[in-house]
């Protein structure tokens, strides 16, 4: 009880707070998780960068893992938690959303300022030309039996728009997080185990600009440390609640 109060006066002081989202954000949409047990990693062996652009048998095992997840990524809603994110945006009190996710529920729960460190799921790229085009387009070509979808304008590879091993971040990306994360009074770090980096920088620089943190997450992080508060448990759950309980006066 002590903890959530102090995490509601944090929300009720911060006029510009940034979002830090994680797998955690998603997983109450019925969106997979890459890393825990049970996840994609552990049912299909990552595709590298290097060898997705040098093999065709490297190609055609990425379609086929897209091609097979592709229907719960379809298929997600926003949840509660994407939601309380957009009204806190709506009110003029976040900065925007800085996440490691590739699904875009932030932009469908209304969302406007989404930074995605690691692409998006929703578009393919060709790797060739530079084309960009709706995922769903592709996806219906696998459905209709292609194997390793080309460009229909130049011949070369379609790769979904998302940061693949081997693949570096964009920089003018990364930048922006940051910069985003040193304009922050506060930062909620949100569904984020914080081990993956370049991308757990980021909460490091709001700290280190003096902002505190509020982690919510199932389990324990490495940052736990340098938080003003951190809480256990689901954010679709206890985000909501506490926005609430701003919202409603409580100890603020």
């Amino acid at each position: 009880m002590r903890d959530l109060e102090a995490a509601r006066r944090l929300l009720a002081r911060s006029r510009q707070a940034l979002a830090f989202t994680g797998a955690g954000v998603s997983t109450a949409s019925g969106v997979p998780d890459f890393r825990s047990p049970g996840g994609i990693w552990s049912r299909y062996r990552p595709v590298t960068l290097p060898e997705f652009l040098a093999s065709a048998e490297a190609r055609r095992r990425y379609w086929t893992y897209k091609k097979e997840t592709w229907a719960d990524f379809a298929q997600a809603r926003p949840n509660a938690a994407h939601e309380a994110l957009a009204r806190l945006e709506s009110q003029g009190r976040l900065l925007g959303v800085v996440t490691q996710n590739i699904d875009g529920l932030h932009q469908e729960a209304g969302s406007r300022k989404v930074v995605e460190l690691h692409g998006t799921n929703r578009r393919v790229e060709c790797l060739g030309c530079g084309w960009n085009g709706p995922a769903a387009e592709t996806h219906e070509r696998l459905a209709a039996g292609e194997e390793v979808p080309a460009c229909a304008g130049c011949g070369g590879p379609l790769k979904a728009a998302t940061i693949s091993f081997g693949q570096a971040l964009r920089p003018e990306v990364l930048e922006e997080a940051f910069a985003l994360a040193r304009a922050a009074d506060l930062l909620l770090v949100l569904g984020s185990s914080l081990v993956v980096y370049p991308a757990a920088a980021i909460p490091e620089a709001a700290a280190s600009q003096g902002a505190p943190m509020l982690i919510i997450n199932r389990e324990p992080t490495p940052l736990d440390g340098l938080a003003a508060v951190a809480l256990r448990g689901e954010v679709e759950r206890l985000l909501p609640a506490l926005l609430d309980g701003v919202a409603a006066g409580e100890p603020a």
